[in-house]
């Protein structure tokens, strides 16, 4: 059984080794070892999802199957009536059983009553995650290109899913 819940600053620990485990098998192919490690460095550090968590309003979800940590999601209102959906991952032993979407139906039942109308992402043109969101209700907006430093881009799509109440 899958149990969806909100994550408090105990489960850091968890995000990040989630993320560890996880990105290698999502972006393996896509990005080269020492892009991956610096964006985990980056992007996953405990101390900045702290503050993502306490200050900056991010609300992080996490998802268990038979009490264990699979998969976890972290979004925030980015704009009035826009929300982002800035991290989402499923472990790959536990993806095609319905997840991922579990935890984007449950934030969209979060954002309904809290009239937001438009649920964003940002998605690597080379992850096939895209057709996921697509099927979702996803359609993609733009093409951005972020630097994050030390030479290294995200290379992404912008994609959208409108929310309806």
């Amino acid at each position: 059984m899958v149990n969806i819940r909100k994550a408090n600053v105990d489960d850091i620990v968890t995000v990040e080794r989630l993320a560890r485990e996880i990105w290698p098998g999502t972006y393996g192919e896509i990005l080269s070892r020492e892009q991956l490690d610096y964006m985990l460095d980056l992007i996953y550090d405990q101390a900045l999802l702290r503050d993502q968590m306490l200050n900056q309003q991010h609300t992080f979800l996490m998802a268990e199957l038979d009490g264990e940590p699979v998969a976890f999601a972290v979004f925030s209102t980015v704009e009035p009536g826009v929300c982002k959906l800035h991290k989402i991952y499923v472990h790959q032993k536990t993806q095609g059983k319905g997840i991922g979407k579990l935890l984007i139906d449950h934030i969209v039942n979060i954002l309904q009553p809290a009239g937001m109308h438009t649920l964003r992402l940002n998605v690597n043109r080379q992850n096939k995650a895209r057709f996921f969101y697509e099927k979702l209700g996803f359609n993609i907006v733009k093409e951005e290109d972020i630097d994050i430093g030390n030479g290294y881009f995200m290379v992404d799509y912008v994609m959208e899913k409108p929310i309806h109440n």
